[in-house]
């Protein structure tokens, strides 16, 4: 009696299935991992360095009396950093790092100082000249930035997300206007000019604005709009996270 099984065409067609399926559902998998990653780490270097903000104001007082805008390193005539230059690193641990247990600093070859986190992520000076704006990269910030190095503002949003620290009080009416979501406040997701509106959000998000001289909204709003659905990425997000 000829024993029951599988001819090699039955074979084949199987293992073609299994790569169909497999081929179609991966990238699902990818995309959700990556989006799981962003939203976890997100909610977590916001807690954590706004509970490193409070604790400094226990020991140093009020944020508006030692938040200073501050500049990274000097460069030298070979372009490698100063060492010990960095006004910025120095403020940055003396009030925020002994309550972060950061897994390392650096500076890179701009200047700026970047603070590692043991889960991954980094946070980055946007530019050496302030300890105002901030970039958090929620993975490999090295592959973000080398992706991205030409056109920055093309990542915004995918592999990194910007924050700002600008807690003091604005006399002026207009700028209180301009800062109003920033004054007395921790880090917290990029809303220079914000209206408040949802709306606004979603169309900063979708573009690649970065004018912070007009009134149009800012790609640099997709922080504030992922915080706004309590660090969830909403769904139809305008931005293809991935690292």
């Amino acid at each position: 009696m000829k024993k029951p099984g599988f001819t090699m065409a039955e074979v084949l067609i199987t293992i073609g299935i299994i790569g169909l399926v497999a081929a179609l559902t991966f990238p699902i998998l990818i995309k959700q991992y990556n989006y799981k990653i962003t939203e976890t780490r997100l909610k977590k270097f916001y807690t954590t360095i706004n509970q490193a903000v409070m604790l400094a104001e226990v020991k140093y007082g009020d944020k508006t009396s030692w938040y200073e805008d501050l500049a990274g390193s000097s460069i030298d005539s070979d372009g490698n950093p100063i060492e010990g230059s960095s006004q910025a690193e120095k403020w940055f641990k003396k009030y925020l790092g002994s309550n972060l247990n950061a897994a390392g600093y650096e500076i890179d070859k701009t200047g700026r100082l970047l603070v590692h986190f043991a889960d991954g992520s980094t946070l980055m000076q946007a530019s050496k000249s302030t300890t105002r704006d901030w970039l958090f990269f929620p993975s490999n910030a090295d592959k973000c930035i080398k992706q991205f190095e030409k056109l920055r503002s093309n990542a915004i949003g995918i592999c990194l997300f910007p924050f700002n620290f600008s807690p003091q009080e604005r006399n002026n009416e207009i700028e209180y206007k301009k800062w109003k979501h920033h004054i007395n406040k921790g880090f917290e997701p990029w809303k220079y000019k914000w209206d408040g509106t949802v709306t606004s959000l979603w169309e900063g998000c979708r573009g690649t604005h970065t004018n912070v001289d007009d009134d149009s909204p800012s790609v640099y709003f997709c922080t504030a709009l992922i915080q706004y659905y309590g660090w969830s990425i909403p769904k139809n997000y305008p931005k293809n996270i991935h690292y």
